[in-house]
């Protein structure tokens, strides 16, 4: 039997790299447009291989939504609600004890500044988990009137083929929203991963999610280790040297 504190941090973990590819996946699809669209030479580029390029950025696209059904569909065998329900149902694994036990390792004996460390340590109230249910709950609904049947009927299954039926789907969709709804995921994840391993209160931090002030003002490597972040500097990075595009 799997402890219920393996199994929460296994369920984080699954989170973490659906979170991370769907982030990943949209970040990369809407970068490369957005540099194509202000540099010439890499609009270019990409019209010396057309088929491939649509091919790369159509398999981005739904592997983005793919991997958002996976997080919030409740048919999904791990998705955001299974980790709460692991997380509520097994409140003492947040206890300082329980904390102190991950902290100690593998160590023989509690090391010397860990007395002083648990002292401090924040643990979770029933109110901190339902704060936290409540933004799910917020973008779940989203998901639900938005991108739901896009993901089912359009790139898990060609349930619609009308063009017309296409585009109703498509224009339901935001990308500010879904950006929005990808970097809460990822604020979510570090919220829970700080609370359970380093005993510190589960606060959703703001993040920055507009590929543009991203690519205006991007943060040097070892500030923001954010994924979206990462991968709109690394696509951009790319499509520059392969255009011959002079970087600052």
């Amino acid at each position: 039997m799997i402890s219920p504190s393996n199994q929460f941090e296994r369920e984080l973990e699954v989170f973490r790299k659906e979170v991370a590819a769907a982030t990943q996946f949209f970040y990369g699809y809407l970068t490369v447009h957005a540099v194509a669209a202000d540099q010439e030479r890499v609009y270019q580029l990409l019209n010396t291989a057309p088929l491939f390029w649509n091919t790369s950025l159509g398999a981005l696209q739904t592997a983005a939504f793919i991997a958002l059904g996976r997080i919030f569909d409740q048919n999904s065998t791990h998705n955001v609600d299974r980790l709460f329900r692991i997380a509520q149902n097994n409140r003492p694994i947040f206890s300082k004890e329980a904390l102190g036990l991950r902290k100690q390792g593998a160590s023989p004996t509690p090391p010397d500044w860990l007395a002083d460390y648990l002292a401090n340590a924040y643990v979770p109230r029933p109110s901190d988990f339902r704060r936290l249910r409540t933004y799910v709950l917020k973008y779940r609904r989203i998901y639900e009137g938005k991108y739901r049947n896009l993901r089912h009927m359009i790139f898990a299954h060609k349930a619609v083929s009308a063009e017309s039926d296409v585009q109703a789907l498509f224009a339901k969709t935001n990308i500010r929203e879904l950006q929005r709804m990808l970097v809460f995921l990822g604020s979510l994840y570090d919220a829970l991963w700080q609370l359970f391993f380093n005993g510190l209160k589960p606060v959703l931090r703001p993040r920055r999610y507009s590929v543009k002030r991203i690519r205006t003002n991007p943060m040097p490597t070892w500030q923001s280790g954010a994924v979206q972040e990462t991968i709109t500097r690394e696509t951009e990075k790319f499509l520059l040297a392969a255009a011959g595009v002079a970087q600052l």
